[in-house]
């Protein structure tokens, strides 16, 4: 009877343990693809720092172009 009560004990604790598995598993699985998908967006977002950087960099170097024909009119 003792050895029985054991069993179950054992088996119930089992049970809780693969459902804790499970969860924790779904769980991993979901952050998983919550991080790819961040990982995605952060690379998406860092092509267009880089585009607008470049882009401004272009705009610097008009201005500067600019300013050179200014000084050259006013100087």
């Amino acid at each position: 009877m003792e050895h029985l009560d054991l069993m179950e004990k054992l088996s119930d604790k089992i049970e809780e343990l693969l459902a804790k598995y499970q969860e924790l598993k779904q769980e991993n699985d979901t952050l998983r693809r919550e991080l790819l998908t961040c990982k995605a967006a952060s690379e998406e977002k860092d092509k267009e720092i880089e585009r607008l950087r470049d882009e401004l960099a272009m705009k610097n170097m008009e201005v500067d172009e600019i300013i050179k024909k200014i000084e050259s009119l006013v100087g």
